[in-house]
């Protein structure tokens, strides 16, 4: 395969990962102010639309998608194997799924008898993922040992961990980070083994659109076939669910596919592209929404497709800001373009303070004047992590 544009980082996909990022912490932290403005809050499961929050994992899990032929590339033309290739892709999940149920656990309560409270769970997992999965240097000795201490500690979170009731750690339902694992297991490997055949990519983004329309509640509250069937068992199997996760992944993962093979042509005409795809997401998602309403929790049709759309025209954007210069701005929030794990896990080290601090929220802290102060904590965050990159820790999977 021509690795031309692969060859070569892609700016705008950094920048739509950072902007994502910033507002995934933004939104995360509404729960700390009151009275936020319904337009940006996350939309009730049956409420027909979608909120700012209802679309920045969904644009999150795009520009994902976009990075995997980068990475996947890349690794080929330093000359590793398909075989170490899969092994990446594995470890990698693995490590987002384990941080997702863990982060999960955290949630809810905690037994008294454990010992230890949320605070002190907090600061071991952050310590432990740290420990693990910090990008050491390559000539750093103590790294086997101190992963080795991260593997004990969060191997003693997870046996001790009990819920009011006396339940045990468990995976409930995999997080945020795992279900963006398991989205990037399905791709990933789906890329790997189609790369060479761009139509078979297109065929597979067809196909969770079609397992997405068949395991999907109809407006009314019917579905197309029962429940229980053999689509339900297969996407079960490979954690796809509706395929909404996947579905974004994808989309995201044509995107880049499709630029490679628009490299070589006029700016205009790649533009216009990108447009055109946009306004055609919109439209099919138009005609969806005839028969299924827009719900990010349950993850229909009409959803993935006017996020895909919206993704599709802010890279596009973003690609035309690139190209005149105008990036400055991303000066700002590099590290959540460029450290993003890291930026996703600053937040955690304020909420272990909120525990044992457990401060009142101001009545005057609502509104807009809320939101704000949540945008100035995700900025906040970002800079945090990208000071934690130049001393040396920077998660990495």
């Amino acid at each position: 395969m021509d690795n031309g544009l692969f060859g070569r980082r892609n700016a705008a996909i950094d920048m739509l990962r950072g902007l994502t990022m910033f507002l995934m912490i933004m939104v995360n932290h509404f729960w700390t102010v009151i009275d936020v403005p319904h337009a940006l809050e996350h939309f009730d499961t049956f409420e027909d639309g979608m909120g700012l929050s209802d679309i920045v994992f969904p644009m999150f899990l795009f520009a994902m998608g976009m990075s995997i032929p980068y990475a996947i590339e890349r690794r080929f033309s330093k000359g590793l194997s398909g075989e170490s290739t899969l092994g990446h892709i594995l470890s990698r999940t693995l490590a987002l799924l384990l941080m997702g149920v863990f982060i999960v656990n955290s949630e809810g309560g905690f037994s008294s008898t454990l010992g230890y409270s949320k605070g002190i769970y907090w600061i071991l997992m952050v310590a432990g993922f740290f420990l693990i999965w910090n990008c050491y240097p390559k000539d750093f000795r103590a790294k086997g040992w101190l992963q080795g201490l991260g593997t004990v500690i969060l191997a003693f979170l997870a046996l001790t961990f009990r819920t009011p009731e006396g339940g045990y750690f468990n995976t409930g339902w995999w997080g945020i980070l795992g279900l963006i694992g398991w989205a990037y297991l399905f791709c990933a490997v789906s890329y790997l083994l189609c790369r060479k055949r761009p139509a078979a990519l297109a065929v597979l983004w067809l196909g969770l659109i079609v397992l997405n329309i068949f395991t999907t509640g109809l407006r009314d509250g019917s579905s197309l076939i029962s429940g229980g069937n053999f689509i339900d068992s297969f996407a079960g199997a490979l954690h796809l669910g509706n395929g909404s996760c996947a579905l974004m992944a994808m989309g995201g993962i044509l995107l880049s596919v499709s630029e490679r093979h628009l490299d070589r042509q006029a700016a205009w005409r790649r533009i216009g592209f990108g447009l055109g795809a946009a306004a055609l997401l919109a439209l099919i998602g138009l005609l969806a929404h005839q028969w299924w309403i827009t719900s990010k929790n349950i993850g229909t049709l009409p959803w993935c497709l006017y996020v895909s759309a919206l993704s599709v025209a802010v890279y596009v954007l973003l690609r035309v800001l690139e190209a005149k210069n105008l990036t400055g701005w991303f000066r700002i929030i590099r590290p959540a373009g460029t450290a993003t794990l890291t930026a996703y896990m600053v937040p955690y080290i304020f909420y272990i303070l909120w525990v044992f601090i457990n401060p009142e929220i101001p009545a005057w802290m609502c509104g807009w004047v809320g939101v704000l102060k949540c945008a100035l904590f995700s900025l906040v965050c970002i800079g945090i992590a990208g000071a934690l990159g130049r001393i040396g820790l920077k998660l990495k999977i």
